[in-house]
């Protein structure tokens, strides 16, 4: 294959392979956010990893950090890495944010190409208290990050969504648009973006905790500081 027509077969692959949706409120961004992105970006093959600071989470308290701040300290963190995008939509909803319309969104707007959401395996657990979750397939891949030794569900009702909808194979996410199930484990990174602002709001330096930039914003700003 020449050089031109190699180029032209990644490009049209770049704009039909699957995306990674990683939602989060990022209250704040760190390298354990960061590292299950990275890790998740070239396991599963994806030509994007789209990164979507939550709005107003119904299962989350009101976050510190301003909408402003933590988009911005997104943006910092995500800039430089291939693949790495940032998408501020659900900041400029009003109202809740649930995962299910945002994902109906993208499915409007890309009805043919595969989308993948990563959760961890806590929030994987706790899916049967999402809003419409039953739906989230019929819009998405679902990607599950976990650390090392955990065990998935093999009864109730998310061991019976495993059977039906499990697979072990990368290639399945970029046959179908959505409907399938990918539990990966990811390197943890023993940080929790709780204990980054406890750490911040007790005057202690979070350097090399996130990238600098991000750390930059934090502390420029004040937003954790007690």
């Amino acid at each position: 294959m020449s050089t031109t027509r190699a180029s032209a077969a990644s490009s049209a692959s770049a704009m039909s392979g699957p995306i990674g949706i990683f939602g989060g409120t990022f209250d704040p961004i760190h390298y354990g956010h960061l590292r299950t992105a990275y890790e998740l970006l070239a396991t599963l093959r994806l030509p994007e990893m789209r990164f979507m600071p939550a709005g107003n989470p119904p299962h989350r308290n009101q976050t510190i950090a301003s909408n402003e701040q933590r988009l911005q300290m997104v943006r910092a963190a995500t800039a430089g890495q291939p693949g790495f995008t940032v998408d501020d939509r659900e900041m400029r909803k009003p109202g809740l944010s649930y995962t299910v319309e945002t994902l109906a969104e993208l499915r409007t707007e890309m009805p043919a190409r595969p989308l993948c959401l990563i959760v961890g395996m806590d929030a994987f657990l706790g899916l049967p208290k999402w809003h419409r979750w039953r739906d989230l397939l019929t819009l998405a891949h679902l990607v599950v990050a976990h650390r090392p030794g955990w065990r998935a569900p093999s009864m109730g009702p998310l061991g019976e969504l495993l059977v039906d909808h499990g697979t072990g194979t990368v290639s399945d996410l970029h046959e179908a648009t959505a409907g399938r199930i990918y539990i990966h484990a990811v390197t943890q990174l023993e940080i929790s973006s709780t204990d980054v602002r406890a750490l911040i709001g007790a005057g202690s330096d979070p350097r090399y905790l996130m990238p600098e930039g991000v750390r930059s914003i934090i502390l420029e700003s004040g937003c954790y500081a007690r």
